[in-house]
């Protein structure tokens, strides 16, 4: 994969956005998919294998390192509102035009505000594990916080991202692990460790972001929203987007069996396809 790999090949550039330099990927070309990462994720969290299946869909793919982590200037936050402000700019100084907004896990609540604040850019929203606005019915596990608090080595990455009582999904965590470890000179580095855990509090939320404009604006956008999900979210439990699946128009719910918080890692091709074809059938109720 790592001669043939259009991500791995793909050159870390860098936007001027104000005072600080946000760093960014571009690969691909056709209908142009930026992707908001998860916590203390940085460009190199993205599997090689998911971003070459969203190439060979017919996307432009844009990554890019958040204000301050990774490899971009600034003051470094993970204040939500902060994070939507970075892709919104980017989406403007690129000149990207209206994009398909994907975010992972924060990177999903970004994306759902930037959908609220500037629905202007944006043509589709693809959440991956991620959590709505507003009171769930089922909150994360303490688990979460625990993993996500310290640095993680192999083992916790299957905690944190697959489902380690299927043989299943620890076989695809190895596998998807391989490829995250794959080396490159232009590299992000890792978002510091006890940084983020200062920032993500104690324990689970209820609710994670109360955001009552963000709530109200999904529940009368035209824009269609996908939800990529999995059955064993140790983050953000899928059931949070099945109790809401009657309030929000444009909704389309994927749940994927015996995964975690990384549908993505476990199933690249597929999860690209299911967003490949969710924009085609937005286009077809549409046309």
């Amino acid at each position: 994969m790592t001669e043939q790999s259009v991500s791995l090949s793909a050159k870390t550039q860098f936007i001027t956005l104000g005072d600080r330099k946000l760093a960014y990927r571009s690969m691909g070309e056709g209908k142009p998919l930026v992707l908001c990462v998860r916590f203390r994720g940085t460009m190199e969290s993205w599997d090689p294998l998911f971003l070459d299946s969203l190439v060979a869909q017919g996307f432009q793919v844009t990554i890019f390192d958040y204000s301050g982590l990774g490899q971009s200037s600034g003051e470094k936050t993970y204040n939500p509102g902060a994070l939507a402000k970075d892709v919104i700019e980017l989406i403007s100084a690129l000149g990207l035009g209206k994009v398909i907004l994907g975010g992972w896990s924060l990177g999903g609540i970004a994306a759902q505000i930037v959908l609220a604040q500037a629905p202007q850019l944006v043509s589709h929203v693809a959440l991956i594990a991620t959590t709505p606005p507003g009171q769930l019915v089922k909150p994360g596990e303490a688990l979460f916080y625990e993993l996500a608090k310290r640095p993680n080595d192999y083992d916790d990455f299957v905690k944190l991202f697959f489902e380690p009582a299927s043989a299943v999904s620890r076989a695809a965590a190895e596998r998807s692990w391989n490829r995250l470890s794959v080396h490159r000179d232009d590299a992000s580095p890792d978002v510091p460790a006890a940084w983020a855990a200062e920032q993500l509090g104690e324990g689970p939320k209820n609710p994670v972001f109360a955001v009552d404009a963000v709530l109200q604006a999904m529940k009368v956008t035209s824009v269609p929203i996908l939800h990529l999900g999995a059955d064993h979210d140790i983050a953000f439990p899928v059931e949070n987007w099945h109790a809401l699946s009657g309030q929000l128009p444009t909704l389309h719910l994927v749940t994927f069996p015996g995964t975690g918080h990384g549908p993505h890692l476990q199933f690249p091709r597929s999860a690209a396809r299911h967003i490949a074809a969710f924009v085609e059938a937005s286009g077809e109720s549409i046309g």
